[in-house]
């Protein structure tokens, strides 16, 4: 295969802003997929993918078009995925930008392109959904050359939907994106830029061949795991699997190890010949840093193995995940794992759920701290149960994060105002068109992964989107906040806030406890408490079985006596018993 007739390229966009669609229509154009066989969102796989509407994994695809061979892999849009993203333009070089006709550029298509012009890359923009009665592609042209600092002619309009446009599109990719520039004889060198674990196959890579080729059957080596393999089978993806003798330099595709541990072939590695190998490593790609940690408990103890099991599978196909075990007196068993979002958690209880038919109890949602004592030894705590005595505590540095908001200009003060109760702190406002404006914040990430999307969306009708980048720890008045059962401390329930917000977060709490845990034969007192100060109670009373119903004549002394051993028998078994929590009361006060 001649490299001049390759072309690597990705799509990047906001999420819903319709890349997948415009990714069948090039599937079905180039005759990829028969029309017979399409279907919406083809290369979105996952059932998950399909029922939501969202792209979670990469996917590649091969095509023909003009005498060219183009590489394409469809990425994630949402925030949360930004790890996916960056992954697919390391393995490229171009990208199609695609900005939805009646939405304009938002906060992540910023954030996504920045990537993008940073590696070098390509770009062709493209307004999508120009056949929707509400499309306003004039609008957004002005929004995209002001961006780019490009002619208005540089920039096609298409449908994905109607297929209008999608051949320019294709023609532009040919014409735009530079053929890739490997070593034809060099020593064989591919980047895993994908992987993912097979019960029958072993683990399964993507990769894009930078130098040399690989051909079935050779020996393979990981540069970085230093394990060895064989290249069981080899190919490209159509997107189906379709087995070749080779992949040549500049090529896109699969080979699949034969591999039965999954850390032998990590995302990121080098593959090259164990027998001609390659002087260096390819860069790969930097480690991902979690912001968002929870435990995931089973409601069966004897599924702990399962779940460990799973997480390890689920983490060679995404890399972003990182788990390590914990132990919970509530729980049991589990494991405290990191995320990059509150979606990306999400996805993955649902992925564990569906796929290793676990059932699964998630806890409050925290981020890492950066603790450092009074001895001057530092370091970071990932739950709030690993946060040391008060006494030894010299200072608390918590995540903040450059916050950006892309809003129509009439929510402004909206967004301000719950940005500021999030402890936010605006930086600047710059206008990409008249009515559009870029707000930069600046916040603690423990303030925004909860809720504030949310609260975004709501404020601003929907329009309003947001990204977010870490910018490092900075010291605060953070304390831990127990919650007390009946004065028992509920270590799931802990968390680490703002002294300010200890007393209206306390109270939240146990209002929602109150309501969540059921009645039992004693009074429960509910508390949250700072160190040994109450700050917030709340009570909740016992069944009472009516004792004197069976009472008929005699006096008030017979009635006073049955009450008073009820009170005694209530106390006794206040004092032996013990509250049992129901395990959804965890995801139902996460949930708030």
């Amino acid at each position: 295969m001649n490299q001049e007739n390759i072309r690597n390229f990705c799509i990047i966009a906001h999420i819903d802003h319709g890349k997948s669609t415009l990714a069948d229509r090039f599937l079905e154009l180039t005759g990829t997929i028969q029309k017979r066989d399409m279907k919406k969102q083809i290369l979105d796989t996952m059932e998950l993918e399909q029922e939501r509407g969202i792209t979670i994994k990469l996917q590649p695809a091969r095509m023909e078009w003009n005498g060219h061979v183009l590489n394409l892999i469809d990425t994630p849009g949402h925030v949360d995925f930004s790890y996916e993203v960056s992954r697919s333009l390391s393995a490229v070089e171009g990208a199609i930008l695609v900005v939805d006709a009646s939405q304009g550029i938002e906060a992540q298509t910023l954030t996504t392109l920045t990537m993008a012009i940073d590696q070098g890359l390509a770009i062709i923009p493209v307004i999508n959904k120009i056949d929707l009665p509400h499309a306003e592609p004039e609008k957004v042209t002005r929004e995209i050359v002001d961006l780019l600092g490009i002619k208005e002619e540089e920039i096609i309009l298409a449908s994905g939907k109607t297929g209008e446009g999608v051949k320019e599109v294709l023609d532009a990719v040919v014409d735009n994106i530079p053929a890739p520039t490997g070593n034809v004889d060099g020593n064989p060198r591919a980047l895993i830029f994908d992987s993912f674990f097979d019960s029958y196959k072993g683990v399964i890579t993507y990769i894009r061949v930078f130098d040399g080729n690989f051909k079935k059957g050779e020996k393979i080596k990981m540069m970085a795991a230093g394990s060895e393999g064989e290249a069981i089978d080899i190919g490209y993806l159509k997107p189906d699997f379709v087995s070749r003798e080779n992949l040549e330099t500049g090529e896109i595709g699969y080979i699949v190890t034969g591999l039965k541990n999954i850390s032998e072939a990590r995302v990121g590695d080098t593959i090259t010949s164990p027998t001609s190998p390659a002087k260096e490593p390819l860069p790969g790609y930097k480690k991902v840093m979690p912001f968002v940690f929870t435990g995931l408990f089973t409601t069966s103890g004897e599924d702990f193995q399962i779940l460990r099991d799973a997480l390890s599978k689920l983490q060679l196909s995404d890399s972003a995940l990182v788990y390590e075990p914990e132990n919970s007196v509530s729980l049991g068993f589990g494991f405290r794992c990191g995320f990059l979002g509150l979606l990306h958690m999400e996805i993955v209880k649902e992925r564990l759920e569906r796929e290793f038919g676990l059932n699964l109890i998630i806890t409050t949602p925290s981020v890492s701290y950066e603790i450092e004592k009074t001895s001057g030894e530092a370091f970071l705590i990932k739950s709030p149960a690993d946060m040391p005595d008060r006494a030894e505590i010299r200072e608390i540095c918590e995540p903040w994060l450059k916050l950006e908001v892309v809003t129509p200009k009439d929510y402004l003060g909206k967004i301000m105002e719950i940005t500021q109760k999030k402890r936010g702190v605006m930086k600047n406002i710059s206008y990409l068109e008249e009515n559009t404006a870029l707000i930069t914040f600046e916040a603690p990430l423990s303030t925004i992964v909860t809720d504030y999307y949310d609260d975004l969306k709501s404020v601003s009708s929907g329009y309003a989107s947001m990204s977010y980048e870490m910018i490092g720890f900075r010291a605060s008045d953070l304390i831990k906040l127990d919650i007390l059962i009946s004065g028992e401390p509920a270590d799931t329930l802990s968390t680490i806030i703002h002294r300010d917000e200890a007393h209206t977060q306390g109270q939240k709490i146990v209002t929602k406890l109150k309501e969540l845990i059921p009645k039992q034969n004693f009074k429960i007192t509910l508390q949250a408490a700072i160190g040994g100060k109450i700050v917030a109670r709340e009570d909740i009373s016992p069944f009472r079985k009516d004792v004197t119903a069976k009472l008929y004549g005699g006096d008030i002394t017979r009635k006073r006596k049955l009450l008073e051993k009820q009170k005694k028998g209530k106390q006794k078994m206040k004092n032996i018993g013990r509250v049992a929590i129901p395990s959804d009361v965890f995801v139902k006060l996460l949930k708030k």
